[in-house]
């Protein structure tokens, strides 16, 4: 019952199905490792056995976003920029909101590339800190000017090589 880990999601896509994950790094229930190693079991799975009823070949971002927050602890709360529509939210916009950016994705077709989240400076939770959320394996980056504390002075980009 509690062992989801199915990889074949043909079905589902060829359905028109759209799905966005989230796992938080700081989750102390369950690993976020095993999110990560879900939505790549899923691509390789995909890449092995491709759907007869698709007539091109189709990467998994074009049905299936996983995004990792930062210091977010399990479903929600920690430290750093973690709410993002996973609980009460003051923005609703598809930028800020993932049920949001679901929406305009099955009703538009536009995937988020990002999705902003909101949280309070560590250390001073007067000051507002937010961070874009990245479709795995893209992460945020600083581009090195601007506020470290706003989304706006971060792309998200691949991860750099050890």
């Amino acid at each position: 019952m509690l062992n989801a880990t199915n990889p074949d999601l043909r079905s589902f896509r060829a359905n028109g199905g759209k799905l966005i994950q989230y796992h938080g790094w700081g989750d102390p229930a369950i690993s976020p490792l095993s999110s990560i190693a879900y939505y790549d079991s899923v691509r390789a799975f995909l890449d092995k056995f491709p759907d007869a009823r698709r007539q091109a070949s189709s990467s998994t971002q074009e049905f299936y976003r996983l995004f990792m927050v930062p210091g977010m602890g399990h479903c929600g709360g920690g430290v750093g920029a973690n709410s993002f529509g996973n609980g009460a939210s003051a923005q609703t916009d598809p930028d800020h909101d993932i049920i949001s950016a679901l929406d305009r994705w099955v009703e538009t077709g536009i995937a988020p590339d990002k999705i902003i989240a909101t949280g309070t400076v560590v250390g001073d939770a007067s000051k507002i800190l937010t961070r874009p959320l990245c479709p795995y394996p893209q992460v945020a980056r600083y581009g090195g000017k601007g506020d470290p504390d706003s989304a706006a002075s971060f792309a998200c980009a691949a991860p750099q090589a050890p």
